[in-house]
């Protein structure tokens, strides 16, 4: 039987853009518009990926600076290679480990991480040491419980239908928590205050069925790692199930949501 995580492959930068950077990169935006974050602010993003919600924040949110970090080498390389502007540094780095000194910056942020490091408590406990009084810690996950993903959503439900075992590494069943109640408890325990927990949604298209499903056979991400691990007599059975599931001819269109959080650490530390 498949471990939870098994397929969680976090390299080749310009296929997760393919698979996910262009979503992401679609709820970045709204995300900073929901944010309002003050003008030159120094950030540092965990968990920066491919780089979406950074060149957002380059491109929109003013910063005096930003440290984007990730513990995957391959991730830092493909985000620094998207931008020249002075004012970015990319750097490998662990989420419960940030290289930079305690109360040092003012917006602490990360997008569609979280939900994959064990020890949360920690990664908010660290994110929380190197925020400056009041500084801002603010983060959005996809709404996995609620089915907000569509396209995700859909792969594991007909994955499921050819292998039963494929349910539990559906996102769903791995990252319950990803609701507005468990969000803000994590914010609560944090210590945060002024906490918000938003939804922001996009929709996701695809001009036809096959490039909704080329996505999935890229093999960067779950999804597509578990995709990648098939037999081919299998992934077809997968990719007629899903045809069956989206449709198969014109456009593809599935709704994708995400839960945005936000709160300030304490004045008076």
């Amino acid at each position: 039987m498949p471990k939870h995580g098994e397929f969680d492959t976090w390299s080749a930068g310009q296929s997760y853009d393919h698979y996910m950077g262009r979503w992401s990169q679609l709820i970045a935006a709204r995300f900073l518009d929901w944010l309002a974050p003050s003008a030159e602010a120094d950030w540092l993003e965990l968990g920066c990926g491919t780089g979406a919600l950074t060149r957002t924040i380059l491109a929109t949110a003013a910063p005096r600076s930003i440290l984007a970090t990730d513990q995957s080498a391959d991730f830092v390389a493909h985000a620094k290679a998207q931008t020249d502007d002075s004012r970015a540094r990319f750097q490998v780095a662990d989420a419960l480990q940030l290289p930079v000194q305690d109360g040092s910056v003012d917006c602490v942020t990360s997008a569609l991480v979280l939900n994959f490091i064990p020890d949360r408590p920690a990664a908010f406990a660290e994110m929380c040491r190197v925020l400056r009084r009041g500084g801002l810690l603010s983060f959005y996950l996809w709404d996995y419980p609620g089915g907000g993903m569509g396209f995700i959503d859909a792969f594991w439900k007909a994955a499921a239908e050819v292998d039963p075992a494929a349910a539990d590494l559906d996102e769903s069943a791995r990252f319950p928590f990803c609701n507005p109640e468990s969000l803000a408890g994590l914010c609560d325990d944090a210590g945060l205050e002024r906490t918000e927990v938003v939804p922001i949604e996009v929709a996701t298209g695809f001009e036809d069925f096959d490039a909704f499903w080329h996505p999935f056979t890229l093999g960067a991400g779950p999804a597509p790692g578990y995709c990648k691990s098939l037999t081919q007599a299998h992934r077809q059975e997968l990719k007629d199930r899903l045809r069956a599931r989206v449709g198969g001819d014109g456009p593809v269109v599935l709704a994708a949501r995400a839960w945005a959080a936000k709160g300030y650490i304490s004045r008076s530390l």
